[in-house]
């Protein structure tokens, strides 16, 4: 072994070695991105198996499309979605516009743990074992959305085979299409104060005669 060897590589460095390490960058500006697939905390807690959020305050949040052109959201009721279908969702999209220029958004993120038993396994013993993540996805909420400059049956074709991947029914949206406020579309002529207001409450004669009954009046 020689005498160079010997010593610390920072010693036997060559001089421009030791400037390429100085000029260096330590740190970076840009933040790396995260999976939307796996939140970062992991599973440590076990999540109940809960269900989607639904807005009674008349809340529209999620409902229309913001960053892209175009988008697709769920029309026909809330559901759980797992992250293996929502890549699937996302592969075909990307698939059907492959070689063009587009960015995707996606508007939900898979941050739920889904514990599961095995087969043939008896009451109790505890929740389970992790299994997969998933995403709580609301009635009327927006999945993916897509900007660049596409033709917009292209954007629905693509929008219809990722539909057909995932579970569910869904419909194309365009950016500026009125909001929903649960399954009723805030258009023209329809106001949220209409919509937050009370129910009409009916006389009791005209309630009472709706009620099923065994024998005729």
């Amino acid at each position: 072994m020689s005498f160079c060897s010997s010593l610390r590589p920072s010693l036997c460095s060559s001089p421009n070695h030791i400037l390429a390490k100085t000029l260096q960058r330590t740190f970076s500006s840009t933040h790396s991105p995260l999976d939307w697939l796996a939140p970062k905390r992991g599973h440590n807690q076990k999540n109940r198996k809960g269900r989607p959020r639904v807005r009674t305050g008349g809340s529209t949040k999620g409902t229309t499309v913001v960053w892209g052109d175009y988008g697709i959201r769920m029309r026909d009721h809330d559901r759980r979605i797992s992250a293996k279908q929502l890549q699937i969702g996302a592969d075909a999209i990307k698939k059907r516009l492959r070689g063009q220029r587009y960015r995707l958004y996606t508007r939900v993120c898979a941050n739920i743990g889904v514990y599961t038993s095995g087969n043939e396994v008896r009451m109790g013993k505890g929740k389970g074992s992790f299994d997969y993540w998933a995403a709580r996805v609301a009635v009327s909420r927006i999945l993916f959305e897509l900007k660049g400059d596409l033709h917009e049956q292209v954007v629905r074709d693509a929008f219809r085979l990722a539909g057909n991947k995932l579970p569910g029914l869904y419909e194309f949206v365009r950016k500026g299409d009125p909001p929903v406020m649960g399954i009723t579309k805030v258009e023209a002529g329809t106001t949220l104060e209409e919509m937050q207001r009370p129910r009409l409450k009916l006389p009791m004669d005209i309630t009472a005669g709706r009620l099923p009954a065994t024998t005729p009046p």
